[in-house]
């Protein structure tokens, strides 16, 4: 398997994409970016944070304050990948009709 491959998986996996979109508007704590990113779950969005913390695009800064906490924020290499990212996100979402049309057309062709 190429590295590429694994990076390409990591960036633009259903919750990399969603959570590289929100941390290129700012910087988030844990619960904030949950909230943010609707429909992920506390494990799901740990594991991408962690993923995309390992692959250099997420830094994660744990503050010794108590209650504890934790701000996630995009680093250089980070907002590079979510600039692109958020660019086919828009892309995706303004073509919406044309894919939906396209879906109608193929599910009422003869078999």
């Amino acid at each position: 398997m190429c590295p590429s491959r694994g990076v390409l998986e990591h960036v633009t996996s259903r919750w990399g994409v969603l959570v590289l979109a929100a941390l290129n508007e700012r910087g988030y704590r844990f619960s904030e970016l949950r909230r943010r990113v609707s429909g992920v779950s506390e494990k799901m969005l740990a594991q991408t944070l962690q993923t995309l913390e390992r692959d250099g695009f997420v830094l994660r800064e744990a503050h010794p304050v108590i209650p504890p906490r934790v701000d996630y924020s995009l680093t250089p290499l980070g907002r590079e990948a979510a600039g692109l990212v958020a660019a086919l996100a828009h892309w995706s979402e303004s073509r919406v009709p044309a894919v939906q049309t396209a879906r109608a057309a193929y599910d009422t062709r003869p078999r």
